[in-house]
């Protein structure tokens, strides 16, 4: 399995992802107005899962499902070609010539990420999911941030369902060595310093796909 953000793709895609949502309908910069109070949320807090949220509701709260997938689809056309890590998508094609099933675990949202695992022919996609209301894009999480401690009960998960499968996962955070850890052929990619130096003391060749 592989996560997306700095592992496949070169950095953060949640970013690029709003802004090109505010390029292709810049009146919604107007909402914008709450985002200094959304960051100083996140820095007494430091919950990932609420600002997330929170930008996602400024920037998108109340489009449609079609009016998403149009702006998602206009998205993956100009960017995942330059998001995408060449060393990445070689690991993959790698994995699906062996015959192995393909699993994208990532903390980002259903809104692009399930797209993203089409695209690249993943089998399955394990993501943060979005709440939506009458058709409409509301943006409260529905499921847990799938980050960390939530990313190893995916993985609990997953061993439920395939009993004796052989797990490998690629992952680039130190938030990412709790569910590594739990795998048989784990790999830590693009790492920090410092997360590579806690991989190995958990035991976890980290390698650099730059």
């Amino acid at each position: 399995m592989f996560d997306l953000d700095g592992t496949i793709t070169w950095h953060d895609t949640l970013v690029p992802y709003l802004a090109a949502a505010l390029l292709a309908r810049p009146g919604r910069l107007l909402r914008l107005w709450a985002l200094p109070a959304i960051v100083a949320g996140f820095l007494i807090d430091r919950d990932r899962g609420r600002i997330k949220s929170r930008l996602i509701r400024a920037v998108l709260g109340g489009l449609r499902r079609a009016e998403l997938d149009a702006l998602t689809q206009r998205f993956l056309d100009w960017k995942l070609a330059h998001l995408t890590r060449p060393a990445a998508l070689a690991a993959i094609e790698r994995h699906r010539a062996a015959g192995d099933w393909l699993v994208l675990l990532s903390a980002s949202t259903d809104c692009y990420v399930r797209d993203i695992g089409r695209r690249l022919g993943f089998d399955e996609v394990i993501c943060t999911e979005l709440r939506w209301l009458d058709e409409r894009l509301d943006g409260a999480l529905s499921t847990p941030n799938r980050r960390g401690a939530e990313k190893a009960r995916c993985i609990e998960a997953l061993r439920a369902r395939h009993p004796g499968a052989r797990l490998a996962a690629y992952g680039n955070a130190r938030s990412d060595l709790e569910h590594l850890a739990q795998v048989d052929a784990p790999l830590l990619v693009n790492g920090s310093r410092a997360a590579c130096r806690a991989a190995r003391l958990l035991g976890i060749r980290s390698s650099d796909w730059n």
